[in-house]
Order: structure tokens, then C-alpha cells, then sequence
């Protein structure tokens, strides 16, 4: 399988101003507020679908939450895509995850899936839903009805499809990108939500991604995988992992050309756009994390294996203890070993080295005599970096979170009231 690894330094990839979801061909969009959501910068849109322009269905792949508690929609999605790999569309909501809602959210669920069905030319049985919000809440079907009936789909709708899904961000997550390959040009697009409750466990929060290129089913599913681990498998906010995860992957083959798999001469290239465009997405995501000021980057390198440099930057990200200080701009670097020795991740500590920013905090197991307070100038910027080497190995992951504010609290103490 092609690596994704190299993906934000894809020096072929042409970013496109402005472009989402609707960027590559064959996809329409829309968005609008049924008065589900009461919170939320302006214009305030609640429900939004996302479906194939023509007749041709969609080639679908998704990852979904690990948590045993998981809303409606994630099941309907699971049983969909385990049964076909062509979908028409997928259609949202925001304010109300329609998790531990009994029967009547299950029905409730379905009957999203016909209504968009009825809206795109398509029917329950291809059509994927997604729920984000507040758990154990009954979803407002009569407003939810006349919203789907009234979404205005076009080639422009992107925007309004990535405020659509949107639950406490302050900004929408829309990236994309083209490349051309053997005189073939393809494009990626793709929105994202996620501001709090983010702690992705093989799924993203919301993330959905297009790609007009034609693909291969299976190659399509794996590569995803491998797309999600480099990006939102990568992402933290406060340790807690949603109930409604899901990344999808929509392919509307609208460019032309033969199918894309492994052997395609293409196949390196729309790896790397996918992961290249997920990646962006999951940064914006840690960035606007609930009260967040900064972004943390943490690269675990000198690994044993992958899996472990995933586990040690990971766990960095995550702590609470080093979220607040970077808050505090306290150069208190210990907190970086105490991670990465709790990740479970191999960690020689006498070889070990840490930088913050770049200064050499811990050099090979060693304390330097660095400036304290020029280590606490480089963690106030917008973005502040953290490099751990654990000193048993050659492999490197990266992985970003944000830090944890007074803001934090406020915002989840007053959620539902």
C-alpha cells in the first residue's frame, strides 16, 4: 500500500482558495438551520446534506468511534457500508447526536435516511447519516422534516454543508486540493467539525471527504484507513472520545479515467492528497479546540516502531498536565518525559532527549543549562512545538492537540444550560 506519510509536503499538490467538499466534480451540497442547535457563531445552520450530482451513485469508505456507546446514525452507517460499498449521499445534523434515545431514535434515524433519500433521488438503503450533539436527547422530527424538504442543493453548497455540522467550532474546516497525473487532473476536498470531545479512536469527529477521482472499492477502504491513522487518529483535545465519530469518504469518479488501486499510476498521489487534506483538517480541529489559544505539535521520534511513536506524541498531546503548561507558558519539560514513560511506548531514558520549541531541554538522558524563560517565550506563539526523542529506534509520528484554558471549563460546565 502507498505510504501517506509524506502528505503535507506533497510539493504537486495544487491548494485550492476556498474549496470543500463541492470542489471535485460530481458532488452537491447544502445546508440550513431548523432551529436544532442554539449556539454557534452566525449564520447558525443545523442540518446540511452532502449527495451525488447525477445518477451515478457514490463509492463510499468510513471508519467510525470505538466507544461502546455510539449514536444511531454510526450503526446505520456500519450495517450500510457493510453491505455496499455505493452510497447516494449522507445527510447531517448538529445540536443533537440521537445517542441513548432508545427505539424512537433508532426509527427517528431511518427516517432521516428516507428524507434525504427522497431528496437526492436516492432511498434509505444508500443514504448515510450522521448526529453530533447533545446525547440523550429526543431529535425534533417535525422541524427536522421540513428542513431536509427545504435544503437548496448546488455545485456551491459546499460552505454551507461544513457550518451545517458544526456543534461548539467557532469556524468552519473546509480544505481542498488538485493534482494531475499522466494528463489526468483529480481533485480532494473535505469539512470537518470538532471543538470538544475529541479523542479519535479509529475515527474522526465529523470529517467528510471527496475526491472526483475514480476508485477501487477495497483500495479505496484500506487507504482510508491508513489516511486516518497519519491525521484525525492523530488529533486531541480533552481525552474524551465521541459517541458519534465517523470520517467518510465519498469518490464520484466525475474525472474520467480507469479505476484507481494500488497498481494505478495515480494511486501514490491521491493517497497523498487524502491524507494531505485530512491532515490540514485535523490541525484546524486541534487549533479550535473549546478555549484552545494555541496548537500543539508533539513528534515523537527515535521510536522502536511507528506504533509507538504514535502512542508517545499521542500521549504528550493528550496530558492535561502538559496542556496547562503550555497555558501557563511553564517550561516544566518533565511532564513531556512523564508521558511518554506512561504511554506505554518504549523509552531508553538515558538516551532520551526533549526540545521545546527549539530549545534542547534534555539532551541523550541529560539536562541542559538552557534559558528557562526563552523556553517560555517559544510557548506562547500560536503554535508551540515539542519534539521527544525516546532513544531506542528510527521511527517518528506527529501529532497535534491544543492547550487546555479556564475557557474549557466554562464552555462544558454551561453546555446544556
Amino acid at each position: 500500500m502507498t505510504s501517506p506519510l509524506t502528505a503535507d509536503s506533497g510539493a504537486l499538490l495544487d491548494w485550492i482558495d476556498g474549496g470543500g467538499v463541492t470542489t471535485p466534480a460530481g458532488f452537491i451540497a447544502g445546508g440550513t438551520y431548523a432551529g436544532i442547535k442554539t449556539y454557534g457563531p452566525e449564520p447558525r445552520l443545523d442540518v446540511g446534506i452532502l449527495a451525488a450530482e447525477g445518477e451515478t451513485p457514490l463509492t463510499a469508505a468510513g471508519v467510525f468511534t470505538k466507544n461502546a456507546v455510539t449514536g444511531h446514525p454510526v450503526t446505520h452507517d456500519r450495517r450500510l457500508l457493510g453491505e455496499t460499498s455505493e452510497v447516494r449521499g449522507v445527510v447531517c445534523n448538529s445540536g443533537n447526536a440521537n445517542t441513548a434515545t432508545g427505539t424512537q431514535g433508532a426509527e427517528d434515524c431511518g427516517r432521516m435516511a428516507e428524507l434525504a433519500g427522497a431528496r437526492i433521488d436516492g432511498d434509505a438503503s444508500n443514504v448515510l447519516v450522521g448526529s453530533t450533539g447533545v446525547i440523550g436527547r429526543m431529535l425534533p422530527m417535525d422541524r427536522l422534516a421540513k428542513a431536509i424538504e427545504e435544503i437548496a442543493l448546488s455545485r456551491d453548497g459546499g460552505y454551507d454543508f461544513a457550518r451545517s455540522i458544526m456543534t461548539t467550532d467557532t469556524r468552519e474546516k473546509q480544505y481542498a486540493v488538485r493534482f494531475t497525473v499522466d494528463g489526468w487532473t483529480y481533485h480532494v476536498g473535505g469539512c470537518a467539525k470538532g471543538s470538544g470531545m475529541i479523542h479519535p479512536d479509529m475515527a474522526t469527529m465529523y470529517g467528510f471527504i471527496t475526491t472526483d477521482a475514480p476508485v477501487d472499492a477495497s483500495w479505496l477502504q484500506d487507504t482510508w484507513k491508513s489516511v486516518v491513522d497519519v491525521s484525525f487518529n492523530m488529533i486531541d483535545v480533552d481525552m474524551d472520545t465521541s459517541t458519534s465519530d465517523m470520517g467518510i469518504v465519498l469518490a464520484s469518479g466525475a474525472a474520467g479515467g480507469d479505476p484507481i488501486d494500488a497498481n494505478h499510476p495515480a494511486a501514490e498521489m491521491l493517497t497523498t492528497a487524502l491524507a494531505a487534506v485530512s491532515q490540514r483538517l485535523a490541525k484546524a480541529i486541534a487549533r479550535d479546540g473549546e478555549g484552545a489559544t494555541c496548537l500543539i505539535e508533539v513528534t515523537a521520534t527515535g521510536a522502536a516502531s511507528v506504533a509507538d511513536a504514535r502512542i508517545a506524541a499521542r500521549t504528550v498531546t493528550s496530558s492535561p498536565l502538559m496542556k496547562t503548561a503550555v497555558t501557563g507558558r511553564d517550561p516544566n519539560w518533565g511532564r513531556v518525559m512523564m508521558a511518554a514513560g506512561r504511554s506505554g511506548a518504549r523509552v531508553d531514558q538515558d538516551k532520551a532527549s526533549v526540545w521545546i520549541g527549539p530549545h534542547c531541554v534534555l539532551d541523550r538522558g541529560q539536562p541542559t543549562e538552557v534559558d528557562l524563560k526563552a523556553v517560555s517565550e517559544a510557548m506562547g506563539g500560536e503554535l508551540v512545538t515539542i519534539r521527544v526523542d525516546l532513544g531506542v529506534g528510527d521511527d517518528s509520528a506527529t501529532a497535534w492537540g491544543c492547550n487546555l484554558t479556564h475557557e474549557y471549563v466554562t464552555i462544558n460546565a454551561d453546555y446544556t444550560t
